[in-house]
């Protein structure tokens, strides 16, 4: 993997790698959906196609804001106002505006940066997360560990979209 002047080998090509194959598995699931499509519940959950990819787009600019060193919260911040409910819950839909191109463009602006960082950033440079009911304090996650992270959850949530597209029109993924 190349990137300008800059040869990209070892482990953060791993990353770079592997990180790329669960973006397009997620990509691919939307394939050929229309905007109504992307956002159908054929699920029980509140989940959708278009929905999944609006999330992990979110998630992966906030870790890599985190990597970055920005972006950490302060204990107790937040607070779980409608208003904070509703605006957590409309991640996972398009809401009003939204269209599945429009997700997927974003998403793609955020991969590459991320990308970018993945190349660039100390891998070994650690931070403090954020307090959080479930993390108990003085956990610091390393760079590296949060890329590993950002893969995680998009190779999860890849899974979801893919059940979804299967009930939607029996399309999957693989196989």
């Amino acid at each position: 993997m190349t990137t300008n002047e800059q040869t990209v080998t070892g482990e953060r090509a791993d990353i770079l790698e592997f990180l790329g194959k669960h973006r397009y598995f997620l990509r691919h699931t939307a394939q050929g959906l229309t905007d109504d499509q992307a956002n159908i519940r054929p699920t029980v959950s509140e989940l959708t196609v278009g929905g999944l990819i609006k999330h992990v787009s979110t998630v992966e600019q906030h870790w890599a804001e985190f990597a970055q060193g920005k972006g950490r919260s302060t204990p107790g911040a937040t607070e779980y106002t409608p208003e904070v409910i509703a605006e957590w819950q409309n991640q996972f839909r398009l809401v009003e505006g939204e269209t599945l191109a429009g997700v997927l463009a974003e998403y793609e602006k955020i991969a590459a940066a991320t990308d970018e960082l993945v190349r660039t950033l100390d891998l070994d440079t650690a931070y403090e997360l954020p307090a959080a009911p479930w993390q108990p304090p003085g956990v610091f996650w390393t760079v590296r560990r949060v890329f590993l992270h950002i893969t995680a959850e998009t190779a999860q949530h890849a899974g979801h979209a893919d059940i979804l597209r299967e009930s939607i029109d029996g399309q999957k993924t693989m196989g």
